[in-house]
């Protein structure tokens, strides 16, 4: 075997820029990575009523024109159930009227201030 040569400087870079290149003939391609996805924030809402909350129920929610039970959830931090419960009881009471009452989504809107019992 004969003496391995040192390559020219020269030669590396003609070499080097030869491997940049991509291949025509297909070499191995990179494998695709896969994304964790989106992730959709937690929500922390309240199973039962605390004091302060219950307040605003009586309070706020008959002013609001729009009453539904994802309207509630959203605007007071409870769970859906406990805002159809909630309904259900200012309906008993008086303080709101039904608009649509379908077995998937219930619309509510503020009573009337001569219709309160």
């Amino acid at each position: 075997m004969p003496p391995k040569k040192k390559p020219d400087p020269k030669q590396q870079k003609g070499k080097s820029q030869q491997k940049k290149d991509p291949k025509p003939g297909g070499g191995k391609a990179k494998k695709k990575k896969w994304s964790k996805g989106k992730t959709r924030e937690k929500l922390n809402n309240l199973v039962l009523f605390d004091e302060a909350t219950y307040e605003k129920l009586y309070k706020e929610v008959p002013s609001y024109k729009l009453i539904t039970p994802s309207v509630l959830s959203e605007r007071l931090k409870i769970r859906g159930s406990l805002a159809r419960h909630a309904l259900n009881e200012l309906l008993a009471k008086g303080l709101i009227r039904p608009v649509s009452m379908h077995s998937s989504q219930r619309i509510y809107t503020r009573a009337p201030k001569g219709e309160e019992k």
